[in-house]
C-alpha cells in the first residue's frame, strides 16, 4: 500500500492507503466476488483491479451486491 491520498468515494470524499483498486477493495473489507467498480466513469474488469492505480481526486462508484430473496 501507499501514502494516503483522497478521493471520492460514491459521491463522498475519503482520505485512502490503498494505491490500486484490488488494496481499495481490501481496505474496505470488501469481498471481490460481489461488487462492481467504476474509475472516472469507467467500468474496471475485476482482473485489472490489481494493475488499476488510484490517482488523487479519482471518482470510484464501487456497488456492492448483495444477495437474498
Amino acid at each position: 500500500m501507499s501514502g494516503e491520498i483522497t478521493i471520492h468515494l460514491n459521491g463522498e470524499v475519503q482520505t485512502v492507503r490503498a494505491g490500486t483498486l484490488s488494496e481499495l477493495v481490501e481496505e474496505l473489507g470488501l469481498s471481490k466476488r460481489m461488487i462492481a467498480i467504476e474509475r472516472n466513469l469507467e467500468v474496471v474488469p475485476k482482473s485489472e483491479y490489481a494493475m488499476t492505480q488510484l490517482a488523487a481526486d479519482d471518482r470510484i462508484e464501487l456497488v456492492h451486491m448483495i444477495g437474498g430473496g
